[in-house]
């Protein structure tokens, strides 16, 4: 798979963003244009689902049967392989005459695909691991409304606009570290507590390049500002942290006991917990006065003049069924997004943690001054 280096990757999504904001008050209208229409119905449902179509003619949309779904079904993702795989593996067993053909990569590369790919679509499901990429591509119109079976259930925040695109389930930004080598005593309290002198070349992170960093940034340029978050992250090169291209290799390294620290999503602790390192977690920033737990989304969306609606549309019901939610907690340990989805056994809820207050549309309007300040630092 070819690899995106960090010059190409910032001019390409870049571009991508800065569109955004040129044909901002003309996105906008088609938005609101758009807003007239309705989302197809649900794949499966019972009964038929009152529709409305693109020239604003009431239709009855009949159901339909897993057996009736079949096809080529292609999905572009930026989660790994081994981490959505389960779910797929789960989806082809209800709809066997589907034949799901995945491409996973960056979100970058990805979404730099989709946008090139808009006058003849490759893809049928575009699977994210955070909003900002999601949003963004829904602005620049490349993916068709649709709302998925169950998704009232949904909190409205995890709802794209125009039903444009769907969370899938909530993660965490985390420190996880290394029982052998850090002691409870010493332990970090706070994401500002990483630009300690004493942690010099003892942290891992994830880079530039990283969607879930990317999203981070961006978040806490809307929580403490700009000027702020710059300093971070200049205090954080200056502490020798040493930045990899994705969590993976952030946890193993923490495992070996190469570093210390990891500043990593929440679920990457737990997998290095399973494969048997002495690791430990730290929801950071719970303290009086501090910015709360960080946290994303994973997210899905419905490729516009995909070549397989139905089996699309099949997917996304299945992605936020309960069975769906179920494997995403179970195989990742992540926090289903579906109310009452029981999380895996020692997995931590969030109910007694305060959260970061974090507007994720405003952050993603606002991502190509999150990508200058990554430039501007020179954040690797």
């Amino acid at each position: 798979m070819m690899r995106v280096t960090k010059f190409t990757y910032f001019k390409e999504i870049r571009f991508m963003f800065r569109k955004t904001k040129v044909f901002l008050f003309v996105t906008l209208l088609a938005l609101v244009v758009a807003a007239c229409g309705g989302a197809p119905t649900a794949v499966g449902e019972e009964k038929a689902t009152e529709v409305v179509t693109s020239s604003g003619v009431s239709t009855e949309a009949p159901s339909e049967e897993p057996m009736s779904v079949s096809g080529d079904l292609v999905i572009y993702t930026g989660r790994s392989e081994p981490l959505i795989q389960p779910v797929i593996d789960a989806f082809k067993a209800q709809y066997p005459n589907v034949n799901v053909l995945l491409k996973a990569g960056s979100n970058s590369e990805l979404a730099n695909a989709l946008i090139e790919e808009k006058s003849n679509p490759q893809a049928d499901v575009f699977i994210t691991t955070e909003l900002f990429t999601i949003q963004s591509l829904a602005q620049e119109e490349v993916f068709e409304p649709y709302v998925p079976k169950g998704a009232d259930q949904i909190p409205p925040e995890f709802l794209g606009a125009d039903n444009m695109w769907t969370g899938l389930t909530r993660r965490v930004r985390v420190i996880m570290y290394n029982r052998d080598l850090v002691s409870e005593d010493e332990l970090p309290a706070s994401l500002f507590d990483l630009t300690d002198p004493k942690w010099r070349g003892q942290i891992a992170a994830a880079g530039s390049t990283n969607g879930s960093m990317q999203a981070q940034i961006a978040a806490m340029r809307q929580l403490i500002g700009e000027e702020a978050t710059q300093e971070w992250l200049y205090s954080l090169i200056a502490n020798e942290v040493t930045f990899f291209g994705g969590h993976t290799d952030v946890r193993k390294a923490v495992g070996a006991g190469e570093f210390k620290l990891g500043l990593v999503n929440h679920y990457y602790f737990y997998l290095q917990q399973a494969e048997g390192s002495n690791v430990g977690i730290i929801f950071p920033d719970q303290g009086e006065g501090q910015i709360g737990l960080i946290t994303n989304a994973t997210s899905a969306a419905i490729v516009k003049g995909g070549k397989n609606l139905p089996a699309a549309q099949a997917f996304l019901d299945f992605l936020i069924s309960v069975e769906g939610q179920k494997l995403f907690a179970e195989q990742n340990y992540e926090y289903p997004l579906l109310p009452g989805v029981p999380l895996r056994e020692g997995v931590q809820p969030l109910d007694g943690f305060r959260l970061a207050d974090v507007d994720v549309v405003k952050a993603s309007l606002d991502f190509d001054a999150t990508f200058d300040l990554m430039e501007r630092v020179g954040l690797p």
